[in-house]
């Protein structure tokens, strides 16, 4: 088993390395090998992943010592318990199902094999992630992955939209990184140590040491633990740092399902869900996490109601579901959140690639510009955008119905009403857009001279989906009472369990039942709206929803309260580099230099016999000095 584990990290790189050993010849040879490779690791997953949960057991095999620097030790190192073993499957399976589904969708494109090396490295991190044992391996993991959705988003780097996103993400993740570095900087000043057991032994006494901070009182835990939830925020693109993932999806579809829908993405709900015995002692960050998860909800959901691109859409949904699984954790729920982490991979990948089916036959991903009639002649993507929509909405007995009602309750049981209450309108508003996707894409009116030459796509694309759609289906029933409810000791000793879960079997008909009439509710209202063209959708609609397809002006106030006051800020410093720095204190230094050695420019005169006086008289005045020494110590 040790050298399975140690197997698993390795395959992808491998993989990615030999994608970079391309030629025009080997192309297709090297990327099936790379899909081996691939497939190779979500096997070894599987089968780590059943034997850790047959034996309720933890595997850690250290690799090798990374630092040793005082009495501070962190060494690169796998680490599997249920929680990672769970992270590995997804990650894998997943990474495995875009890897092949990506041979059919770039197959025309001559650097498919860089594509394919730039999925393989980000696996290789995704994994390192997940299956670290400290603060730093973790951070490497984190890095590691934001690299490689820079390279997957800007591969298309001849487009300049693709570009500039590629960029946007760049930097704004870069912000949140840099608030989790200062939060391992203060474990270790105030732990010594970076691994995860002896940071989280220190969490209630970290919370009882009190700073203070331009006059504000605050615990050491309180500071580590916003610090992470910062981290967390911009991996996840939670509000407020959820701008850089709807521009991502200018990268090819594929990546957009690996990366910003079921790996990457949720990279910070698993730091949540990994640091749980470190928040639990954090009453405060909590209420925050659990706030700006259900502002994320309902915010990012009547977002991606208003916009009319297919990927936008679901991005923006992807935005909306991780609030669910912020707000499970803020809510102690850390189940229920790993819960919708596994179900939303399978049904949020799926309607991504479904959406790579119509833009790939279509060449379109404006809704207001798709075919008439597309069900008649993709019936089998048809048939998996509703099967995603129903589970996304969460209708029964699909999976969404499970994991996520399931977080709806969790928080129910809090005395956070008002997060309840935010996630139940957020739900109206998933249906709200979900419908419209199906109807935007597959029933339009109007005529289009491109219809006889659409037709669905090839089976190494559509094979994939199945996977998939199985996954959307059953992972919900299947999973419940293995995750959540039937035995909350699955995740024991590697989430923090506050006993929430276990009532969940009182008689709560109403909250279980209060979210499925949302969503149908939703479902009808939407195809009133989209389908039967309403009159429901007036002007007066439009001009309310107004902000809503601006965004709520996130990038217009990041624009003009970051981006223009840096620009300004750095026009002036450039003027004062320029005018005082250049002028007075460089021009200073250069005449002291030059008045100061003078001299000794004079003697460089050029010619040699002049070298050759001041050699003579150099040696004989130093030879003069010996002498004079001599007689000097002799007397």
């Amino acid at each position: 088993m040790s050298f399975l584990i140690t197997l698993l990290p390795c395959l992808p790189l491998i993989s990615g390395v030999i994608s970079r050993l391309n030629n025009s010849f080997a192309t297709k040879i090297i990327s099936y090998i790379t899909v081996m490779l691939i497939a190779s690791t979500s096997f070894a997953a599987i089968l780590v992943f059943w034997n850790i949960s047959k034996h309720n057991s933890v595997e850690h095999i250290i690799l090798f010592e990374w630092i040793e620097l005082l009495n501070l030790k962190a060494h690169c190192a796998i680490y599997i318990d249920k929680l990672t073993a769970l992270m590995l499957v997804i990650v894998s399976l997943i990474s495995t199902i875009v890897h092949i589904y990506s041979i059919g969708y770039l197959h025309e494109d001559k650097e498919l094999p860089k594509f394919m090396s730039y999925l393989s490295f980000f696996t290789f991190f995704m994994l390192m992630l997940v299956s670290s044992d400290n603060f730093l391996q973790l951070f490497f993991g984190w890095e590691g992955v934001g690299v490689s959705s820079y390279l997957l988003i800007g591969f298309w780097y001849k487009k300049h939209a693709a570009t500039i996103a590629a960029y946007k993400a760049f930097i704004v993740n870069r912000f949140a990184d840099c608030a989790f570095l200062l939060a391992i900087i203060a474990i270790i000043y105030n732990c010594n140590s970076v691994e995860f057991k002896p940071v989280f032994s220190h969490a209630e006494q970290l919370s009882k040491t009190i700073v203070s901070i331009f006059d504000i009182k605050i615990s050491v835990l309180d500071l580590i633990c916003c610090l992470l939830f910062i981290g967390c925020m911009g991996k996840s693109a939670q509000i407020g740092l959820h701008i850089w993932l709807p521009d991502a999806m200018e990268g090819p579809t594929p990546a957009s399902a690996l990366i910003h829908a079921a790996t990457m993405v949720t990279a910070g709900i698993f730091l949540l869900a990994r640091c749980s015995f470190m928040f639990e002692y954090s009453t405060a960050i909590l209420n925050l996490i659990a706030i700006t998860g259900g502002f994320t909800c309902i915010l990012t959901s009547i977002i991606a109601v208003c916009q009319n691109d297919i990927k936008k859409i679901i991005a923006y949904s992807t935005c909306s579901q991780l609030g669910y699984m912020v707000m499970a954790c803020g809510s102690s729920s850390y189940n229920g959140a790993m819960f919708h982490l596994l179900t939303h991979a399978f049904f949020k990948a799926m309607l991504f690639l479904a959406a790579g089916n119509v833009i790939h036959m279509t060449h379109q991903q404006d809704l207001n510009k798709m075919p008439q009639q597309l069900w008649r002649v993709m019936p089998y993507t048809y048939g998996l955008f509703w099967l995603g929509t129903l589970a996304i909405v969460g209708i029964f007995p699909f999976s969404g119905f499970y994991s996520k009602d399931m977080i709806l309750e969790s928080v129910y049981l809090t005395d956070n009403k008002f997060v309840y209450y935010l996630g139940i309108i957020a739900v109206f508003f998933t249906a709200m857009y979900s419908i419209k996707l199906i109807i935007g894409i597959f029933h339009q009116p109007s005529f289009s001279s491109t219809k006889h030459s659409i037709k669905e796509v090839s089976i190494i694309m559509n094979l994939p989906l199945l996977i998939l759609a199985i996954g959307s289906a059953i992972s919900g029933w299947y999973c419940y009472n293995i995750l959540t409810i039937g035995k909350v000791e699955y995740f024991a000793n590697s989430l923090f369990n506050n006993g929430n879960l276990e009532n969940l079997h009182i008689n709560c008909w109403m909250i279980k039942i209060l979210p499925i009439l949302v969503g149908v509710f939703g479902l009808i209202i939407g195809g009133l709206i989209y389908y039967c063209k309403s009159n429901l959708n007036i002007s007066i609609i439009k001009s309310i929803s107004s902000p809503a397809r601006n965004k709520f002006y996130f990038d217009e106030i990041y624009n003009t309260l970051l981006a223009k006051t840096f620009n300004i800020v750095s026009y002036y410093l450039s003027i004062f580099d320029i005018k005082c720095i250049n002028k007075f204190l460089d021009d200073s230094v250069i005449f002291l230099v030059q008045s100061g050695f003078s001299g000794i420019k004079k003697m460089q005169s050029g010619y040699v016999s002049y070298y050759i006086l001041i050699a003579l008289v150099s040696m004989t005045a130093f030879f003069t000095l010996i002498v004079i020494n001599y007689f000097i110590t002799s007397n």
